[in-house]
């Protein structure tokens, strides 16, 4: 929840002014007042567009939520699910989530759906059940062909915003195992063509590192990407 639409619109001036055409997939996802002046700003250029959630309706007596076809009318690509915050201060769950996923890609909106454990499920170690739970969840009752766009981002909920980090081996280890359990769940070409990022306190400084492992794809920015220059120093990365 940052940046008013004047704000989000200088912000996304500067990065597709300094954004030169790397070989990645850029993604802004701003505040759902900001969707449409952004979507101007970046229209042209090969940044797209995504909201930070999505309500499962199409339309209907639900104040204060938005469906997934105005996310598409206002040019959103991608509709982050399932984030941390959204089940920790918001009620989500594994079955509110699936009801999100199942809506967004029936539209043709891409999720990017967010699991991870809280420290105290790091320290008693039950990070692996714990994130398997929440993938199964998300995934049920969702055919391959459907799934095949999806990205999953791996958020150790203890690194967020904490400024700590976990380490490139231990991000790299339930990375791992998000692809082998999509494997089991589905296959092993399916598991290797998707697109698992890593979203905890990654920033210019440590995003090489992260992104050298073999299964993260990419990063889930948060603080880092309200500045220009952190977030392009990512991006570079």
């Amino acid at each position: 929840m940052n940046k008013t639409v004047v704000e989000a619109i200088q912000l996304a001036e500067e990065i597709k002014e300094k954004y030169n055409k790397f070989d990645v997939d850029v993604v802004l996802c701003p505040p759902y007042p900001d969707l449409y002046a952004v979507h101007q700003v970046i229209k042209d250029t090969p940044v797209a567009l995504g909201a930070q959630n999505v309500y499962w309706e199409d339309m209907g007596a639900f104040t204060g939520e938005v469906c997934a076809h105005m996310l598409k009318a206002v040019g959103c690509q991608f509709v982050i699910i399932g984030h941390s915050e959204r089940r920790q201060f918001f009620n989500e769950t594994d079955e509110t989530v699936n009801k999100r996923v199942k809506k967004a890609l029936s539209v043709g909106l891409t999720p990017i759906i967010c699991v991870g454990e809280v420290l105290k499920e790091r320290e008693s170690g039950i990070t692996d059940q714990v994130v398997e739970k929440q993938v199964r969840g998300a995934l049920a009752g969702i055919s391959k062909e459907e799934a095949a766009t999806i990205v999953i981002a791996y958020e150790p909920v203890w690194a967020i915003g904490t400024g700590k980090v976990a380490t490139p081996e231990q991000a790299q280890q339930v990375h791992k195992m998000i692809r082998t359990l999509l494997a089991s769940m589905y296959d092993k070409k399916f598991a290797d063509s998707i697109r698992i990022q890593y979203g905890g306190s990654m920033k210019a400084e440590n995003a090489k590192e992260l992104l050298q492992q073999p299964d993260i794809d990419g990063g889930l920015i948060g603080g880092a990407s309200l500045k220009a220059d952190s977030f392009l120093g990512i991006v570079n990365a």
